[in-house]
């Protein structure tokens, strides 16, 4: 039987036995088998984690496998689809096919049967790889690590912004990557020659931002002795990459509205407007949305650079590509040091995956580094973390909490002891693993 170690194969069945018997004789072939027990946790696998094929159980509690089947078929083009049903007849046959499934087996089948079907989806998958995988992986030049979907459809993203001069919206958290996708954009771009600039909006104090940005007139104000261009005349040609859009004023927001309209900067102290060609890209980590609601930022300024939006999702939702944002970092700051790259205990790989990473793949680097420079063994270990990343039973408070602090404290010790275990902690909690992600959730927005 040939080895199947790269396919990844997600089963949903609200039977617990039938979620076994799946898994144990598709491990026994060394597939990749993830167990969920309904739809909800199966939406949350696929964007959470790489996914190749899905198995469906077609009838469920709350929503069904048809509806499943739809989801993955109008969003995940590319995974193979296998439904199983317990109540096996023609039409449901049609109905299953029709809806997008590749395959229909009625229980009981055989071993045989079910390696059978998933051999096929398989073969499926490898025929449409050569094509379809350059676009899913990230050219080594971008700096962008990961292989989970969202990161997946972040690539593919890039490489289409790629192709075109239109205005780009990155919208992700602090420490994500934001600048490495417009940098990805550019230097993947007709413009790779000239020049890319970045712009941090929130950095520059508002009274000079409007110079900075466009320029300034030899005496336009105090100190101006001599002309100067600005940021934009600079990315000539090129790209220029506002982060922190959010942070300009409504004023220098309808100034940028101009520049994106007509294609022309006023230099200040000068009425004579200068064209320019320059490619606009934005990056923010708040609710852009929100803020126009709140008439904080212009509706039409929106739209303007929101033609082409890029989602970088934050390093809790990719857990798979922790463990090997790790191990790159780790080789990396292991060779700066000259010293040979640490190995990592399975326990603290498992407290790091489980880790919410409020300042995402910044503060896993930062982590990492401190590791490797302060290891004193070729193991590192559970005890060479952080102590906030540690349980500690002598952590008492100083202060009364409310009944909500304490039982966030709870969840996460609760989860350090199981080794980052999200199913055992929410068993011992006595809770389901959607409930345990939104009180993680909650803590993680309770410590902002």
């Amino acid at each position: 039987m040939p080895r199947h170690k790269a396919e990844r194969i997600l089963v949903v069945d609200d039977s617990p036995d039938t979620l076994e018997v799946i898994r144990r004789n598709l491990s026994a072939v060394d597939y990749d088998v993830v167990t969920v027990s309904g739809v909800a946790e199966a939406l949350r696998a696929l964007d959470s984690t790489r996914v190749d094929i899905v198995i469906t159980d077609l009838r469920m509690p709350k929503v069904s496998g048809l509806d499943l089947v739809r989801h993955v078929r109008e969003n995940r083009g590319d995974v193979q689809i296998i439904m199983i049903t317990g109540y096996a007849s023609v039409p449901g046959a049609v109905e299953a096919m029709r809806t997008g499934a590749h395959e229909y087996l009625a229980k009981p089948f055989t071993d045989a049967e079910l390696l059978a079907a998933v051999g096929r989806a398989v073969d499926r998958l490898r025929l449409r790889r050569p094509v379809a995988g350059r676009a899913q992986s990230a050219p080594a030049d971008w700096g962008l690590l990961g292989e989970s979907e969202k990161m997946r459809a972040a690539y593919r993203a890039i490489t289409k912004a790629a192709k075109s001069s239109a205005t780009v919206l990155i919208l992700g958290e602090s420490g994500t990557g934001k600048e490495l996708v417009a940098r990805a954009i550019h230097y993947s771009s007709s413009r790779a020659s000239a020049p890319l600039v970045p712009v941090n909006c929130g950095g520059i104090p508002d009274g000079l931002l409007e110079s900075e940005l466009f320029g300034s007139r030899k005496g336009a104000f105090t100190g101006a002795h001599e002309s100067r261009a600005g940021f934009f005349q600079t990315a000539e040609a090129g790209s220029i990459f506002l982060d922190e859009i959010a942070e300009l004023t409504l004023p220098m927001q309808a100034a940028l509205l101009r520049v994106l309209q007509d294609k022309v900067v006023f230099m200040v102290g000068s009425r004579q407007s200068r064209k320019v060609d320059v490619r606009v890209m934005a990056a923010t980590n708040k609710n852009l949305e929100s803020l126009v609601e709140k008439g904080a930022f212009r509706e039409d300024l929106y739209y303007r650079i929101n033609v082409v939006p890029i989602v970088i999702p934050p390093l809790r939702e990719r857990e798979d590509d922790v463990i090997l944002l790790v191990h790159h970092f780790a080789a990396r700051f292991a060779k700066e040091q000259e010293k040979p790259s640490p190995r990592f205990s399975d326990r603290l790989l498992a407290i790091l995956r489980a880790y919410p990473w409020p300042g995402n793949v910044r503060e896993l680097e930062n982590i990492v580094q401190r590791l490797v420079l302060m290891a004193e063994r070729n193991v590192i270990d559970a005890p060479d973390l952080p102590d906030l990343m540690r349980f500690s039973a002598a952590r008492i408070p100083a202060k009364r909490r409310t009944l909500d602090e304490v039982a966030s404290d709870h969840v996460r010790a609760v989860l350090v002891e199981s080794g980052g275990n999200k199913s055992r902690a929410a068993a011992i909690l006595g809770i389901d693993r959607k409930t345990l992600r939104e009180k993680l959730k909650t803590t993680r927005q309770s410590a902002r």
